[in-house]
């Protein structure tokens, strides 16, 4: 025995006997279908579809664009199971597209997939296998670009201004057709509901044909900065203090001060047209003496917010004396009063007298001169206010001494009419004149109407 496992025939053969045995084993299969044993020594076939194959195209990008060729295609791999499978897996192979031939003419053309870097073994078929493509010349141009929004975003009341880009022209690359095409390059800003403010971001910006459909192009740069200005319309009105209820016995309102005067009001403007001022009630049935409350300011369905929701009024009140001594006061008032006139006369009297004796002792020789299209001035307008008098000229007679008259002119004279203590509204004013002295003057109109109006806000 020690013999035979020291001769190296005998070891050869039995080591070939082995691997023979292992061989069968290893390709050793039950028939099933005929009860036998049986031996398979070809690999199994196997097929399989893999979708979504990404496709290259080579070609030149720096004048010519392509279209019309799939990002993707499907691959179906037919094989050794084992070749399939690692295909599948690993995903090593490429479709491509080859336009890379320098002398390639414009236009339309079929062209065929073709794949690469297969293992030789395997065999691959392409779905689709070819596609119509068109090669155009590789155009750049510049446009501007237009900011665009849904103006039914905004609140109730709001306004936009025009919007404003950055930057305001863009560059857009594509085929010479497609860029023939484009009539809108448009940034489209995204706006919330019930936009208060003024919007600052970033757009896209997008390609559109005459009917709004999108273009296939590359734009540089793709997004770009907008600003969306967005406001209320607003207006400043006074604030009128209005008396409610019934004061208590003994106490008289003697007057309402509002602080602050004016409120500056917010909405449409059509709306803020038709507010020029805004009635703010004031309970005095509890008012005991002077005091100052603090009351909230109504709100119109119009006006869609306010600068100031309270104001403080201040209540200056006067005890009220009895009846009889009320009446008694007033009487001796105006005895006084009377007594005052009296002797207001009887001053005017003793003053003329001298005057007229003086004149009657000279002879002067009176004249007139008549002077037109006088401007009337206004004073005591407030800053806030407007008005506009009607008529805006008078024409004044003048009367006096020739020589005194002589030199006079129209800038010698000036009429006006006081406004200072005129609410909104027509007024019919008196006018005042100022002339040189020793001279009498009669207007041609004694009065003028006025009208004041509250300035719009700017």
């Amino acid at each position: 025995m020690d013999k035979l496992m020291t001769n190296k025939w005998f070891v050869r053969i039995a080591s070939f006997v082995i691997a023979v045995l292992l061989f069968i084993s290893a390709n050793f299969e039950l028939q099933s279908d005929k009860k036998a044993i049986g031996f398979s020594t070809s690999p199994d076939i196997d097929t399989v579809t893999i979708e979504n194959v990404p496709v290259e195209v080579y070609y030149d990008m720096e004048n010519l664009v392509v279209s019309g060729i799939p990002d993707s295609v499907d691959v179906t791999l037919k094989g050794a199971k084992a070749l399939v499978t690692a295909a599948k897996n690993q995903r090593d192979f490429k479709v491509y597209v080859d336009l890379s031939d320098p002398n390639i003419t414009i236009g339309s053309r079929t062209v065929t997939f073709k794949i690469s870097d297969l293992n030789e073994k395997l065999v691959a078929t392409i779905e689709p296998e070819y596609v119509e493509a068109n090669i155009q010349e590789r155009v750049t141009k510049e446009f501007p670009v237009e900011a665009e929004y849904d103006p039914s975003v905004l609140a109730d009341g709001y306004s936009a201004e025009p919007p404003t880009v950055s930057p305001q022209t863009v560059k857009v690359t594509g085929a010479k057709e497609t860029i023939e095409q484009i009539s809108y390059v448009k940034a489209m800003i995204g706006l919330n509901k019930d936009v208060k403010e003024t919007v600052n971001g970033k757009a896209t910006v997008r390609a559109l044909d005459r009917n709004l459909n999108n273009l296939d192009v590359i734009i540089e740069p793709a997004s770009v900065n907008v600003t969306l200005p967005i406001s209320i319309p607003s207006k400043k009105v006074k604030i009128n203090a209005v008396q409610k209820g019934k004061a208590k016995d003994g106490i008289r309102i003697k007057s309402l001060s509002v602080n602050p005067k004016e409120v500056t009001v917010y909405g449409k403007e059509e709306d803020l047209k038709n507010i020029n001022n805004i009635n703010v009630n004031v309970d005095i049935s509890k008012v005991t003496g002077d005091t100052e409350l603090e009351v909230k300011l109504p709100q119109s369905d119009d006006v869609k917010k306010m600068s100031v929701s309270t104001v403080k009024v201040k209540v200056q009140t006067d005890h009220v004396v009895d009846e009889d001594e009320e009446e008694k006061e007033k009487e001796d008032q105006d005895q006084e009063q009377e007594e005052q006139i009296e002797q207001h006369k009887e001053e005017q009297t003793q003053t003329q007298e001298p005057q007229k004796q003086q004149e009657e002792e000279q002879e002067v020789s009176v004249e007139s001169k008549k002077l037109t299209n006088l401007i009337i001035g206004i004073t005591g307008l407030d800053e806030n206010q407007e008005v506009e008098v009607e008529p805006k000229t008078t024409d004044i007679t003048l009367m006096g001494a020739s020589q005194d008259l002589k030199n006079i002119t129209v800038n010698d004279i000036v009429v006006t009419a006081d406004v200072s203590q005129l609410t909104e509204g027509k007024h019919d004013v008196p006018l005042s004149v100022k002339v040189p002295d020793n001279v009498e003057w009669e207007l041609s109109s004694s009065t003028a109407t006025v009208s004041i109006t509250q300035k719009e806000e700017t």
